[in-house]
Order: C-alpha cells, then sequence, then structure tokens
C-alpha cells in the first residue's frame, strides 16, 4: 500500500461559493457531521466573523467533538501593518480550532495588480501572519494562491514564496490552481521540481475545474509526491467548480493503491454525497462518475446480458465499494435480458421462453417512441411488468375528471378537480381544491380512495416534472410529466405521456397511487392492511 493521503474538504467554504448554493448554519453543521462519518481529515468551516452563518457555525461546531479537524480560513495580514492588529487574523484565533488555513499569493503579478504592493512586503505579510498563528497554537496550511500561474511566470518567486511560508513554521504548503488553467502533465512536472527541495509529506494540491482537470490535475501531484488534496465534495465551488472528491477519493484508494479511507467508510460515499446534494438543494448529475444514479446503470441488452454474467464486463468496479449499486434500465435499446433483470430485481418470476416476455418488449419499446421513459421511473415500469404477468387486481376503474380554473381580478387563481371513479362496484365522485390543477387532481383522487385504502395518508407528492417532447407544435407539444412520490418508507418515480399536460399528470397521478398501493402490501409493518382491504396482488 502506497503512502496515507490526507482528505481536506472545502464544500463548506470554497463549494459555497458556487452558483445557486447557500447554506444555513444548520445545513453547514449536518454536513459536518456527513463528512466526519466519511472519514475526511480536515473540514474548512468558513471565514469566521465574515457572515452570521459562519460566526454560528464555528460557535456550535466543536461541540459536536468531530474526529476531523476543523479549520478556518482568512487571509494574511494587511500591506504594511501588524499581523496581532489584523482582525482576520484574530478571528481565525477567537473560532477556536485546531487549524487554520490561510491563503496568499504567489504570482508576482498578482501582488504588483491586486495587492498593490511590493514582492519583498508579500513575503512579510506571509511570513508574518503564519508565525503569529502558530505562536497561538493553531496547526496552519498555507495556500498558495495562483501558485501554478506563479510558477510558470517566476518560478524564483513562487519558490521564495513556499520557503518563506516554511521558515515561519506554515505545516502544510498547498499549491492552488487558482485559476483551473494548468495541464496534469503541467503540475507533474511542477511538483516534481519542488519535491527535489522541500518535502513531499508538507505539499498539498487545491484545483479548480474550469479545463475539466481538476480531478486529474489533482491525481498528478499525488503521484509527483504531494500528502495532501484539497477539494469539496462533488465538485461544488466557483465558476466551473473544484475538485470533485467523490471522484479522487476512490480513484486514489481503488485504483491507485493509496491509504486514503477505511474501507467501511469507502461505502459511505455514494450516501454522503447524495445528501450534501439534498441538502445544498442542487441537482447531482446522474451521471456522475462512483456516486451518481446512472454511474453504473446498463441499458443496452449487449450490456446487460453480459453483465448477468460477471458483472465485471461492464463495470470497472463494484459498485458496492463506494455504497452505489447496479441498475439496469428498461428502454428502446432493452433486450429480453433487461426485462428478465429488471423482472428479477422486483420480485416478478418471467419466463424467458414465454412469448409474454416478448410482447412485454414491444409494448415498452413502443410506449417510448411515444415519449414514455421509464428509466427515471421504475415504479410504472414495475407495474407494467405485473400487469402483463397477470399479477395486478385492479383497484379502481376511472370513469371522468373535470377540472375548473378560476381567476379574478382581486383574488388569486383557484383550482377545483372534480373526479370520478368506480371502486368495489360503487360509483365515487368527489371534488378537492389545490394550489394548482395537479394539486387538484391529488387531492380529489385521494379523498375519493383514502375510505378504502387509509394507507394513501402516508404518502405525499414529493417532485414534479414537465418535459416537452417537441417543442415544433409549440405551447400543443407532447409533454412527458415524471413525479417522484414518497412514503415512511421509500420514494418511487412515475410516467405520464400527453398532448395535455393534465392528463399526462394525471397517468403519472394514478401510477403513483396504484404504485403505494402495491408498495403497501408487501410491508409487513401494516397490521391493518388485511381489514383495510389493501388486496393488489394475486398471490
Amino acid at each position: 500500500m502506497s503512502k496515507p493521503i490526507s482528505i481536506f474538504d472545502t464544500t463548506l467554504r470554497d463549494g459555497t461559493q458556487g452558483e445557486g448554493i447557500s447554506l444555513s448554519a444548520d445545513d453547514k453543521l449536518k454536513i459536518a457531521k456527513k463528512l466526519d462519518y466519511l472519514g475526511v481529515h480536515y473540514i474548512e468551516g468558513g471565514i469566521p466573523g465574515s457572515n452570521g452563518k459562519d460566526i454560528e457555525f464555528f460557535k456550535r461546531v466543536m461541540e459536536l467533538k468531530l474526529q476531523a479537524k476543523i479549520t478556518a480560513f482568512g487571509s494574511t495580514r494587511r500591506k504594511d501593518s501588524l499581523a496581532e492588529h489584523d482582525a482576520g487574523l484574530n478571528k481565525m484565533i477567537e473560532a477556536g480550532v485546531p487549524a487554520a488555513t490561510l491563503v496568499g499569493k504567489s504570482w508576482d503579478f498578482h501582488v504588483h495588480t491586486a495587492l498593490q504592493t511590493t514582492l519583498e512586503e508579500n513575503l512579510a505579510m506571509i511570513s508574518d501572519s503564519i508565525a503569529y498563528l502558530k505562536r497561538q497554537g493553531l496547526e496552519v496550511i498555507f495556500d498558495a494562491e495562483h501558485f501554478f500561474d506563479g510558477y510558470k511566470n517566476n518560478p524564483e518567486y513562487a519558490l521564495s514564496v513556499l520557503r518563506k511560508a516554511e521558515e515561519a513554521g506554515a505545516d502544510w504548503l498547498v499549491m492552488c490552481d487558482t485559476n483551473g488553467g494548468t495541464m496534469p502533465h503541467e503540475v507533474y512536472d511542477i511538483v516534481s521540481a519542488l519535491c527535489e527541495v522541500i518535502p513531499g509529506s508538507k505539499l498539498g494540491i487545491h484545483t479548480h475545474n474550469d479545463c475539466e482537470l481538476a480531478v486529474a490535475n489533482s491525481l498528478s501531484a499525488v503521484r509527483a509526491g504531494v500528502t495532501q488534496i484539497q477539494g469539496t465534495m462533488n465538485g461544488y465551488g466557483e465558476r466551473c467548480g473544484n475538485a470533485n472528491l467523490c471522484s479522487i477519493i476512490p480513484n486514489l484508494q481503488l485504483k491507485l493503491g493509496y491509504e486514503v479511507l477505511e474501507p467501511d467508510r469507502l461505502k459511505q460515499l455514494t450516501n454522503t454525497a447524495r445528501y450534501i446534494s439534498e441538502i445544498a438543494n442542487v441537482h447531482m448529475p446522474v451521471n456522475q462518475p462512483y456516486v451518481g444514479n446512472a454511474a453504473f446503470a446498463h441499458k443496452g441488452g449487449i450490456h446487460v446480458s453480459a453483465i448477468l454474467r460477471d458483472s465485471r464486463t461492464y463495470e470497472h468496479i463494484a459498485p458496492e465499494l463506494v455504497g452505489n449499486r447496479q441498475r439496469v434500465l428498461v428502454s428502446e435499446l432493452a433486450g429480453q435480458s433487461n426485462i428478465l433483470s429488471k423482472a428479477q430485481e422486483m420480485g416478478i418470476e418471467f419466463n424467458p421462453e414465454n412469448e409474454n416476455t416478448k410482447q412485454v418488449i414491444a409494448k415498452i419499446k413502443e410506449l417510448e417512441h411515444q415519449g414514455y421513459q421509464f428509466e427515471g421511473a421504475d415504479a410504472s415500469l414495475e407495474l407494467l411488468l405485473r400487469q402483463a404477468n397477470g399479477d395486478m387486481k385492479e383497484l379502481f376503474v376511472f370513469e371522468s375528471f373535470k377540472m375548473l380554473v378560476e381567476k379574478t381580478a382581486d383574488r388569486p387563481v383557484v383550482s377545483e378537480a372534480f373526479v370520478k371513479l368506480k371502486i368495489d362496484g360503487v360509483s365515487v365522485y368527489t371534488a378537492a381544491e389545490g394550489n394548482g390543477p395537479v394539486n387538484a387532481l391529488d387531492n380529489a383522487l385521494r379523498k375519493a380512495l383514502i375510505t378504502y385504502y387509509p394507507g394513501l395518508k402516508d404518502m405525499h407528492l414529493s417532485d414534479y416534472k414537465v418535459r416537452v417532447l417537441d417543442d415544433k407544435d409549440a405551447t400543443a407539444s407532447k409533454v412527458r410529466v415524471l413525479i417522484e412520490s414518497q412514503d415512511y418508507h421509500n420514494s418511487w418515480n412515475t410516467v405520464g405521456v400527453s398532448s395535455n399536460v393534465i392528463e399526462a399528470s394525471w397517468e403519472a397521478l394514478v401510477d403513483s397511487i396504484r404504485y403505494a398501493l402495491l408498495g403497501q402490501t408487501k410491508r409487513e409493518d401494516y397490521e391493518e392492511i388485511p381489514s383495510a382491504g389493501w388486496g393488489l396482488v394475486n398471490h
């Protein structure tokens, strides 16, 4: 096993500079606990005193007694002043954390243009600030901002910045590719040269993703000798983001053999990434390597046929190593292998020699041709497979629905839905209002069914998406509606397609209700189910 690598997470500081990301103090504390459980070594919390959220975070975080070192971020002292009198440095000390990250200029162009001072004064600013923090007992991580640009422009000065920081007592010297424009071979060559004069055990790397190379540059730096990597979960950060730790950690550990996290902790990677995505309220790309929902998803029939024999045929690692799972998608590319695998996953018995299987494949392909998409709607797919297999019992018969949407000059829009169903041979007619036509339909449908199926009170719609399938018809275009629903136990997705958005929504809503009732029959913790008439599946 190669030397251990220290992981420095800056999601709570650099990550929050990404567009659309705003975390409350409570959010930051939740994420800090999750990162600590994952096993990262440093958690950068923010800039003490810069805003109310960070002030509250630093007041409360030390009470959590995390294993990771909490670090505060700040800049070197102002030019022509004393470190002892610098408000930012004193706020870092007052935060009560064991470590501080100090950023300083290492590009002569920035010293002259941004700081508007001399090269000698910049070196003094770095030395004085680090020495002051060290006298207060803090571990100091020095981030040499714009290091690679500075080195390429003036290598002697960039190196003198690291030397001065080292002499002042900095525990870590971190080279930053702040503009994200350096190539992997440049990073490797520059870091290799530095390791000849500065021990690699003191060097770190901090890269940005403006050229889609932050992960590659971080790995190049490790191969050249650095032992600390700074990055963010899911690659959050300013402009194009920071180095994505969700890719860096498994690449280091599973591909390059470095000691990073305990294997049991590595299995928390996917859960951690998705948890942070939810807290940050930022959509997580399905194709994100290692932790994305599609990272180990298979669609082509030839691929599926092969992975059913041995997953190594089309998977570079076992997804369980990072806490992810293999998924088989069903679509217009699906073959018999996809259907059989999906049915097996759902506990449905399908005979591969049965003509029914071929009919199901044909039906799925026809529906996808019409615009349905089952890759993101597993619940609708399961209902389709169970119905084709004769496992479904008809819960209710749809007869009609009507919508009333009224807007007047002096009041907001009011939506009312009228739904007529037949349940156990009895016609049921209900009406309900909602804050929009879809919500009104949902309320009316539940109102009609809840007497017969009381478990519906536990489920609710959690997400609703509309996609225009062909924009050439403008407002008359066909649309696809995807609905996510959830209860106390799980979540599921359903789909509906129509040239009328209300009809498409109705299809997805009905499937959501049907699946909720199907799921209830599968759960043994609902003791009232038999007497409540939940029987859905013919066993």
